[in-house]
């Protein structure tokens, strides 16, 4: 995933190997943030972001964006991406990738100890084509695989648990 975000003027990107969905309603996620990113100070300051969901066609961009930070180089100039317009945060989307969610902090009492950001989905952004995407996944070491075949067992759930 990529996150970004905005801060006193300054927008930035961020490569980001570790999230987790942590509920569905309100719809919240996990993110690590490392304090010596910089993007840590600009989303702890600003208490939002937007996560991003980039492409198979974005991963020299995902592993460039990485390699350097932001308090040297506007990675979106750089990396030739499209800052977006938020309806809810100041940070902006990144137009190349499928899918956008903006988000606020929600808690914050992690971050000191663990570098987890904890956000609120608070709008959900995602493109006609998303179907047609092959979603990127980081396995570590330098290697990320791509979204296989989906298995529908929709008729097998509870239709409480498809929230």
């Amino acid at each position: 995933m990529l996150v970004s975000s905005q801060w006193q003027q300054q927008t930035n990107i961020m490569t980001m190997g570790w999230h987790m969905v942590m509920a569905f309603t309100p719809s919240l996620l996990g993110c690590v943030i490392d304090a010596e990113n910089h993007s840590h100070a600009m989303v702890r300051n600003s208490g939002e972001c937007v996560i991003n969901i980039p492409s198979a066609t974005l991963v020299d961009q995902v592993v460039g964006i990485g390699n350097c930070s932001g308090s040297e180089v506007d990675k979106f100039k750089a990396f030739e991406l499209t800052p977006g317009k938020a309806k809810e945060v100041s940070a902006p989307l990144i137009e190349e990738c499928y899918a956008s969610f903006e988000c606020r902090l929600h808690d914050d009492t992690m971050i000191e100890r663990y570098n987890l950001f904890i956000f609120e989905v608070v709008k959900a952004h995602v493109a006609p084509s998303a179907d047609e995407e092959e979603s990127l996944h980081y396995r570590g070491m330098g290697e990320f695989m791509l979204s296989g075949k989906s298995i529908d067992r929709t008729e097998l759930f509870k239709p409480s648990m498809l929230v």
